[in-house]
């Protein structure tokens, strides 16, 4: 059941005085709208972003397939009967110039095209790398030691082809995400967006034009020693409509992850054993646990230092 409710808001433009406000959304929503980030990402930009995704979807299905898989999920997918409304395009690694020429080649793009995706991407790692710095700073850990900069990152394109025979059902089912951060530029006008608050309750997410909608995925829950909240999120059909939406995520450390050791003491003991983003993604591929649970097998206890 939805719930009308409103997700918290952070004004990027608004620091420090917004760093206590940035850590309880991460906290108690595990997702946030952010606002006034255009010196990075300009509306313009977005707007041109949003017009090349429309134009990609719009090219031949064979051309499409060409955009293959690097990591499970990560190219091109074709609805299929168990995601039959969803239709997606991918970039991995989002931050790598060989792989997005990779892409654009694939794709048969533009030159102005290709300029638009490669300002756009590097316009949203520029964002990551300012909101990884201050969740760090946020809960008193050593900035320079993140390195966020240079984790792994996917760029992924959805579009939901709504039918007035799907109004009501899946566009996606409930999950999270099992990376660390997900920056969403969602579609202008059709919702469909709902996120989980923590009493079970989905809270839809309206769409606000020239705004980013932010998630806390599954590798910043073990990153913050549970302190962040991985919010499990859903797209509903609510109107035959179609609905396009750009997705950056910052998976994680190309190595290991694990807590904070500035989060670690004995009133707040280590709740994760070491993990790596691949580790975890084959982990919840296996046990076919998408919205969180598969954490629960990466649980600290005294005897997994003997392992």
């Amino acid at each position: 059941m939805a719930t009308e409710c409103s997700i918290p808001v952070i004004d990027l433009q608004d620091f420090p005085n917004q760093s206590s406000k940035l850590i309880a959304a991460c906290e108690e929503w595990g997702c946030f709208r952010l606002l006034n980030h255009h010196e990075v990402l300009p509306v313009t930009l977005m707007s041109e972003m949003k017009a090349v995704v429309k134009s990609l979807f719009d090219s031949p299905v064979e051309i499409k397939r060409r955009n293959v898989d690097v990591i499970p999920g990560s190219g091109y997918m074709a609805p299929t009967t168990k995601k039959q409304l969803l239709e997606a395009l991918g970039v991995y690694e989002m931050t790598s110039l060989r792989d997005l020429d990779e892409f654009c080649s694939q794709l048969d793009v533009s030159p102005h095209q290709r300029e638009t995706i490669i300002r756009y991407t590097e316009a949203v790692h520029e964002l990551f790398v300012g909101i990884g710095k201050k969740l760090a700073e946020g809960l008193g850990a050593k900035t320079e030691n993140i390195g966020i900069e240079k984790w792994s990152y996917l760029f992924k394109m959805n579009k939901y082809h709504f039918t007035p025979e799907s109004v009501g059902l899946p566009g996606i089912n409930t999950h999270t995400d099992s990376g660390f951060l997900t920056i969403l530029q969602d579609d202008e006008g059709i919702g469909g967006l709902e996120v989980m608050n923590k009493s079970g309750d989905f809270i839809p997410v309206a769409p606000w034009p020239n705004t980013l909608l932010v998630n806390i995925g599954d590798m910043a829950n073990v990153w913050s020693n549970g302190r962040f909240h991985n919010v499990k999120h859903r797209v509903q059909c609510k109107e035959p409509k179609i609905r396009v939406s750009i997705a950056s995520f910052l998976l994680g450390p190309r190595g290991t992850m694990e807590p904070l050791p500035e989060l670690v003491d004995d009133e707040h003991p280590r709740k994760y054993i070491p993990t790596s983003f691949e580790d975890y993604r084959k982990l919840r591929f296996a046990t076919k646990l998408h919205a969180g649970e598969a954490l629960e097998q990466l649980l600290y206890t005294p005897s997994s230092d003997k392992i």
